[in-house]
């Protein structure tokens, strides 16, 4: 028999797979899909489907994504233009880092 091991989660982890899973449910119901459907649709069972619903991060990252595309969920955004903005402000953090941080410019010489 496989023993289970307990993991810790952190809050912030906590509370995204709690967003998601309200997210998830909230597109079936406004899809007006039976937990039934959904659970056939994506290729699971039901009570993966309620584990999701609920937040449980024990459940497969695929099979979330996958309910998630089925009912709607933007996982990611697809805008061209929020993606440059996020760009560029990933390279404004990038620049406050101090240097050592930074990949090095110059190739070491180190054959001796």
């Amino acid at each position: 028999m496989l023993r289970r091991v307990h993991r810790t989660h952190s809050r912030y982890s906590r509370e995204a797979l709690k967003l998601l899973g309200h997210l998830i449910r909230a597109g079936r119901i406004e899809r007006k899909l039976g937990t039934d459907q959904l659970a056939a649709r994506a290729g699971i069972s039901r009570s993966l489907l309620y584990r999701m619903e609920r937040g449980d991060p024990s459940c497969s990252i695929g099979a979330v994504f996958e309910v998630a595309a089925i009912v709607g969920v933007a996982l990611f955004e697809q805008d061209r233009a929020d993606l440059k903005a996020r760009l560029t402000d990933y390279e404004a953090r990038l620049a406050l880092l101090p240097k050592s941080v930074r990949k090095r410019a110059t190739k070491v010489k180190d054959d001796f």
